[in-house]
């Protein structure tokens, strides 16, 4: 296995700048939307600042059930506020880039959100992707994570409190 190269989005019913507060508040530790599978945690700078660091934990069996943790920090490498986030995993079980993109749609009022995914295994997860479908996880724990997002935003009235 020598990485993956995956696209997941979905459309979420919130204009892009909320789309795009959100996905900077996970990445800041909001732990709001992206659990049970995937938690962050700034290491130093800001997520949505060149060079900022965030570590990542993907909980295999969902936050606070046990079962293996997989570790591995990114490192943002260029931003276009509400629009696209652009990382590099830089350390842990994965490397390589990842895109996060915003389009918005309906006049606006509805925002497309993609993650491009091009990470390689590492270390123990070199040897787990032989027989587990790793790509398959990603994706599985991504789309729940915009659903959830989703879910979220669209339950907040227009010019409601979030």
């Amino acid at each position: 296995m020598n990485g993956y190269d995956i696209i997941d989005e979905a459309v979420v019913d919130a204009p892009a700048d909320v789309v795009w507060d959100a996905l900077v508040a996970e990445f800041r530790g909001a732990a709001r939307w992206w659990v049970p599978y995937n938690t962050f945690e700034t290491v130093s700078g800001a997520p949505d600042t060149v060079g900022g660091l965030v570590a990542v934990t993907v909980h295999t069996k969902g936050v606070g059930n046990g079962g293996p943790k997989l570790r591995f920090t990114a490192r943002t490498e260029s931003v276009v506020p509400g629009r696209r986030l652009t990382v590099e995993y830089v350390d842990g079980v994965f490397r390589g880039p990842a895109d996060f993109v915003l389009e918005p749609l309906a006049e606006g009022r509805r925002t497309r959100i993609s993650m491009h995914f091009r990470g390689r295994p590492h270390g123990k997860l070199k040897l787990l992707a032989k027989v587990a479908d790793i790509g398959a996880e990603h994706s599985k724990a991504a789309l729940a994570a915009f659903v959830s997002l989703n879910e979220q935003l669209s339950a907040v009235p227009a010019g409601g409190a979030r």
